[in-house]
């Protein structure tokens, strides 16, 4: 018996079928995933949201739900597999609901199926959506296969083109996946306009470099009209459209050259580059709230993986994150000593770090 043979003998019964179930969880775990797009796609949060306080038997939620008859009896076990995960709970009926005595649970809402609502303005679906597409999907299948190749990211390796470039081809693909990046944007702003309006403070300008279609900024600009804010992406993004009041577009390349402004946002915008295209970007930046007589602060919206501890709910979902950048477009998330090192290298003198969205942190460089 080799050694390998050895040790695998050497390990007890129970410690074996633990380790199995270690794996299999971890190989079924695409199941949450699918389940949760199958629930939103059929509509069933929004089906007991308009259900009302009171829990909804199941016999009524199937009969809210377009189902083929054949498959009624199945949509207790999706639920029960979205209840253990956390979106719905189990509550006892109220008594003379009406309903037969065998019915005595039904179904209410949590706080993260209240995201999935469909008229909710800060709700997560179109990002789930879109992040879920199949071309985005595809990519994790090739994965071993990129490793082995030239191609910059796995998702060039399976659709032969970089991600910008598929969904400028691709129209349905393109606005979902803009639909899902503005649906974040309302609900990072919707927090920190809430919470943290002092981040401006004393800001008279701001730019939001590579804004897209401008959720950010319109925020801002209906938040504070005292503020004059820009949009500055690509052409193709903003040339057709129009600002008014506080709001304006501009057509630019933030690796050329930024609009100077007291403050710069840079909303989920770094982590799809490398280190030195960020350092680029950077450099760009603190010439902007230089120039001309400014002296203002650079914000940046991403992640600071293990900020919080690396023992926090949080890490495994950044970890999570910082390989689908890896996947998508080559970019990376990073650890504090990494960004620190980005802002030393651009000439900035200081930064801070304010934990305050979540899985991101809002980061303010100073030059």
């Amino acid at each position: 018996m080799n050694l390998e043979g050895g040790k695998m003998a050497a390990i007890a019964g129970n410690e074996l079928l633990e380790a199995q179930a270690h794996i299999w969880n971890h190989l079924f775990n695409f199941i949450n995933s699918m389940t949760l797009k199958c629930a939103i796609q059929l509509g069933i949060p929004d089906a007991i949201h308009r259900h009302g306080p009171n829990p909804m038997p199941l016999s009524r939620l199937v009969s809210a739900l377009q189902l083929h008859s054949n498959k009624t009896q199945f949509i207790y076990r999706l639920m029960r597999l979205l209840t253990h995960s956390g979106f719905f709970v189990a509550q006892k009926l109220p008594k003379n609901s009406g309903l037969e005595e065998e019915e005595e649970e039904g179904y209410v809402l949590t706080n993260s199926s209240r995201l999935l609502l469909k008229h909710n303005p800060c709700g997560v679906t179109p990002f789930l959506l879109s992040m879920l597409q199949p071309a985005l999907v595809e990519p994790w299948q090739l994965l071993s296969t990129w490793f082995q190749s030239e191609d910059r990211t796995p998702f060039h390796t399976a659709h032969g083109m970089p991600l910008w470039e598929f969904l400028g081809n691709k129209v349905k693909d393109g606005e979902g996946f803009n639909e899902g990046m503005a649906s974040d944007a309302r609900l990072v702003m919707s927090v920190l306009l809430d919470k943290h309006k002092a981040v401006f403070d004393g800001v008279a300008s701001l730019v939001d470099v590579g804004g897209g279609t401008g959720t950010v900024a319109k925020a801002i600009a209906q938040a504070f009209p005292q503020i004059e804010c820009t949009v500055l992406d690509l052409p193709q993004v903003v040339a057709e459209l129009k600002g008014e009041g506080n709001l304006k577009y501009v057509e630019g390349d933030m690796f050329k050259a930024i609009p100077s402004a007291d403050a710069l946002l840079l909303k989920w915008i770094l982590h799809d580059w490398s280190d030195e295209e960020c350092v680029r970007i950077l450099k760009n930046c603190k010439a902007a709230i230089t120039s001309n007589g400014y002296k203002g602060k650079v914000m940046v919206i991403d992640m600071v993986v293990g900020y919080k501890g690396k023992e926090s709910d949080s890490y495994e979902t950044q970890l999570f994150y910082d390989m689908l950048m890896m996947i998508l477009v080559g970019g990376k998330e990073r650890e504090e000593k990494e960004w620190a090192k980005l802002i030393e290298e651009a000439g900035f003198s200081g930064y801070n770090i304010l934990p305050i969205v979540g899985l991101r942190s809002l980061i303010e460089i100073y030059p």
